[in-house]
Parts: C-alpha cells; sequence; structure tokens
C-alpha cells in the first residue's frame, strides 16, 4: 500500500509564497510520475504540476506558470511544489498524487495513489 503525505500548506496574503511537500517512499520517486492537483469549493479537481521520474521532465499547468515550480528531492524522497506570487484564486485544497508506469507526459497519466491533502489560503 503505498502512503503519500503532503505537508507545508497554510495560510498567506496575497503575493506571498508557500511550499508544500509530499513524502512517498523512494521506489515511487523512481518508477511513477507525480503530480500536485488542487480543488477549491465547488470548483472541479485541477492538476497544477506534475513530475517525471528524477526530474526527466516538468509540467506546471498555465494558471501558475511562472509562479509555482515542482520538484522531485531524491535526497529527502518529497516532490515539492514551490509557490510564488499566490493569489486568492490558489486557494484550495492540494493533494499530492502517483501514477505508475514509464509515462513521458505525466499531465495526461492516470493518477491512483492520492495523499490526503493539506490546505492552502490566500487571502487578498
Amino acid at each position: 500500500h503505498v502512503q503519500l503525505v503532503e505537508s507545508g500548506g497554510g495560510s498567506v496574503q496575497a503575493g506571498g509564497s508557500l511550499k508544500v511537500s509530499c513524502a512517498a517512499p523512494g521506489w515511487v520517486l523512481s518508477a511513477y510520475c507525480m503530480a500536485w492537483f488542487r480543488q477549491a469549493p465547488g470548483k472541479e479537481r485541477e492538476g497544477v504540476a506534475f513530475v517525471r521520474v528524477r526530474n526527466t521532465r516538468r509540467y506546471v499547468a498555465a494558471s501558475v506558470k511562472g509562479r509555482f515550480t515542482v520538484n522531485q528531492d531524491t535526497s529527502k524522497n518529497t516532490v515539492d511544489l514551490q509557490m510564488n506570487s499566490l493569489k486568492p484564486d490558489d486557494t484550495g485544497m492540494y493533494y499530492c498524487a502517483a501514477a505508475a508506469g514509464d509515462i513521458w507526459h505525466c499531465e495526461v497519466a492516470e493518477y491512483t495513489v492520492w495523499g490526503q491533502g493539506t490546505q492552502v489560503t490566500v487571502s487578498s
């Protein structure tokens, strides 16, 4: 049973920064696509950032491009999402997810393993 554990959420004012991290077993990070999704109340879940094994490819959604970066830290076995220039629209529950398989375009993979989520709140 694969367990993903998110941490680092919180509250920040618009324009501020936060980093959320996802802890995963090392073998998962070596074999899976990893991603961050978010969901705000009343809105559909949105894929925010995706990273292929050993950072061989990264992809971020247009809505966060230039502000968010995703990185797999192999020394800590984490996938980190650094969020800068945060906006109130970035508010939501942020979930870490994993998709098995040697997939190049992680943004279209099927994510079957999910963490419990961490809340990010950006006030204006």
